[in-house]
């Protein structure tokens, strides 16, 4: 599934999650897997994905997922002013959008949002690179875990024709 990010509009909600954000800044960086990345990875596995495969990575296992890529990829975290790190995202650099790979938080922060934060701050910065696209990965329509990806309109969905637009 993939977001048109030059069409995209803030809805109140959205705005919302924007200005409950405001005291984060982003810094993009290379895609070299660290320690403190990987507790965060751990955290967000634990309190969200407990059963499922990813769960049990390593650090070998991780660094791996971080650092090897065939594609132009990097790392975008998220931190207030005294350095707290909140979330991480591993993002994918395509020529015509902006691939979010794999992106964790703090889990114990629901109140901010941060997934939907993340997908938002990404659509900003294809906006402002005049990027068209923001990709968020499979979508499968049974699985409530991938509901969210639906909320951000337009979107299209690949499907044997070609990309379709779907909506939420």
């Amino acid at each position: 599934i993939r977001v048109i990010a030059q069409d995209f509009i803030l809805k109140k909600s959205y705005r919302r999650i924007l200005r409950n954000n405001q005291d984060l800044y982003a810094k993009e960086m290379p895609a070299i897997a660290t320690a403190e990345h990987f507790e965060l990875f751990q955290r967000y596995l634990k309190s969200r994905h407990s059963d499922g495969g990813m769960s049990e990575m390593l650090y070998p296992d991780y660094q791996a997922m971080i650092e090897d890529s065939p594609v132009q990829t990097q790392l975008t975290e998220f931190r207030d002013q005294d350095e707290t790190l909140y979330a991480v995202c591993l993002t994918d650099k395509m020529n015509d959008g902006l691939s979010l790979v794999y992106s964790f938080f703090n889990p114990e922060l629901q109140s901010r949002s941060l997934g939907s934060y993340l997908v938002l701050w990404h659509i900003q910065r294809a906006q402002k690179m005049g990027l068209p696209h923001i990709y968020l990965g499979y979508w499968i329509s049974e699985s409530p875990k991938m509901s969210y990806k639906t909320r951000f309109q337009p979107a299209e969905i690949l499907a044997k024709e070609g990309w379709i637009p779907i909506e939420s």
